[in-house]
C-alpha cells in the first residue's frame, strides 16, 4: 500500500515515512500509515486474532493505539515533536475479525506549546471510537 502525501513538504513526508516505518509498536500491531496532510494523519489495520480480548472481540487497546498513532502523526505532520499528555477514547461500536480499521487524526488547534487533536476510528461506515487528546510540544522536527 502506497502512502498518500496530500500537501506535505516532501522532506517532512519522507522523514515521517521513515520514522513510522521504523516504529516497533506499529509493527507489533501491524498498524500501517495510509495518508498524511498538514494537520492530518490516517492509519489502517486489519483486525486479526492477535487483536482480540478474552471474549474474542477486537480489544479496545487496538482502537486506542491506532487513534493515538493517527493523532500523534497529525501533530508531527506540522513539523512538531509532541507527546500525549491527556487522551480519552469513547468506544462506540465493535469491530470484528477481518475488519479494516481506519483511524483519522486531525489537529483542532495548535498553540505555542499545547496542541489539541481528535480522531475517529471506523470499520467501513461503522464508528468504533472517538478520541480526543492534548499533546505537549517539546521541539520542532529537525531533519
Amino acid at each position: 500500500m502506497s502512502v498518500i502525501n496530500d500537501g506535505l513538504d516532501q522532506k517532512l513526508f519522507e522523514y515521517l515515512l521513515s520514522s513510522v516505518g521504523a516504529t516497533a509498536y506499529y509493527k507489533l500491531l501491524d498498524i500501517k500509515l495510509h495518508k498524511l496532510a498538514p494537520g492530518l494523519a490516517e492509519f489502517k489495520v486489519v483486525a486479526g486474532s492477535r487483536h482480540t480480548n478474552p471474549m474474542g472481540l477486537i480489544h479496545g487497546g487496538l482502537i486506542t493505539s491506532i487513534a493515538d498513532a493517527a493523532m500523534g502523526n497529525a501533530v508531527r505532520s506540522l513539523g512538531v515533536i509532541g507527546v500525549t499528555v491527556d487522551m480519552s477514547t469513547a468506544f462506540i461500536g465493535a469491530a470484528r475479525l477481518g475488519d479494516t480499521l481506519t483511524a483519522r487524526g486531525r489537529v483542532l488547534k495548535a498553540g505555542k506549546t499545547m496542541i489539541f487533536v481528535e480522531a475517529e476510528v471506523r470499520a467501513g461506515d461503522n464508528l468504533l471510537g472517538h478520541s480526543k487528546a492534548t499533546f505537549y510540544k517539546i521541539d520542532e522536527i529537525h531533519y
